[in-house]
């Protein structure tokens, strides 16, 4: 089983980073409950397609260079936890943003994206 920094990680970057198709799907199947909640500020979704057609929408519209990035400490205790992260072309971040994750029986059941203001 995971431990809420693993699936923070994994969520960044084994996800939301990650431009292969199938091995970004097996990830969401690994980390992901099936009845998963996605909210951003866009829209609230759930389960893991569309979770996997919310990473594939945000990486096929992004530039090649664009790329997730840690951007602070992460944040955990047993069933929630937190991540700063950057999205842009290595060191010139143009996005900002939180992601929130809530744990259920090892897997993320709940994914919340919160952005920064642009700066």
């Amino acid at each position: 089983m995971l431990t809420v920094h693993e699936l923070l990680d994994a969520n960044l970057m084994e996800v939301f980073g990650n431009r292969d198709a199938a091995s970004r799907r097996a990830a969401i199947d690994r980390i992901y409950t099936e009845d998963v909640v996605f909210i951003d500020p866009e829209e609230t979704v759930t389960g893991r397609d569309a979770v996997e057609a919310k990473a594939a929408n945000l990486l096929d519209g992004a530039p090649t260079d664009f790329m997730f990035a840690a951007d602070g400490i992460p944040y955990a205790d047993l069933d929630t936890g937190a991540l700063p992260w950057a999205f842009g072309p290595e060191g010139a971040p143009v996005a900002r943003g939180l992601d929130v994750i809530t744990v259920r029986d090892g897997l993320i059941s709940e994914l919340r994206t919160l952005l920064a203001p642009a700066e």
